[in-house]
């Protein structure tokens, strides 16, 4: 499904509608432009699973875990990983093991590491300097605020 944001709190509130419906075990995986909005997603997703604390890009720790909520969430920022085997030598099997939820930015430096079927979150830019097109494919349908497109 392709959805329509004009704002990183459009963005926000549509990775909330995500996080209320995911389940344990669930793999987010997303493409998108550098700066297109992937941590705003992230925000909202952690809000939809129950998480309060502030959600910040990994981008040099290479994970964030954030619990407190109905589920826990492990957020991977990729950018910096030379490959996919990086991934398993920080722990990839045992955070999918621990039963959150894992939202990977950069995926695509790791596509052969998702063992399981992931949730695909394609984040572009849109027309203007706001909107965001973004696109959810192999996850659960989603109603959210007619801005399907």
């Amino acid at each position: 499904m392709e959805y329509l944001s004009s704002s990183p709190q459009e963005t926000e509130a549509l990775g909330e509608a995500l996080g209320r419906a995911l389940e344990a075990g669930s793999v987010v995986a997303y493409t998108g432009d550098l700066g297109a909005g992937k941590t705003a997603f992230t925000r909202g997703l952690a809000r939809g699973l129950g998480i309060t604390q502030s959600v910040t890009s990994p981008t040099f720790t290479i994970v964030n875990e954030y619990e407190g909520g109905r589920l826990p969430l492990f957020h991977f920022d990729l950018y910096r990983l030379g490959g996919w085997e990086e991934l398993f030598d920080i722990g990839w099997e045992d955070y999918l093991a621990r039963g959150g939820v894992c939202a990977v930015e950069w995926s695509e430096r790791a596509e052969d590491a998702l063992e399981e079927e992931p949730i695909w979150v394609d984040i572009r830019r849109g027309e203007g300097e706001e909107q965001r097109v973004i696109s959810i494919t192999g996850g659960p349908q989603l109603s959210w605020k007619g801005m399907e497109r």
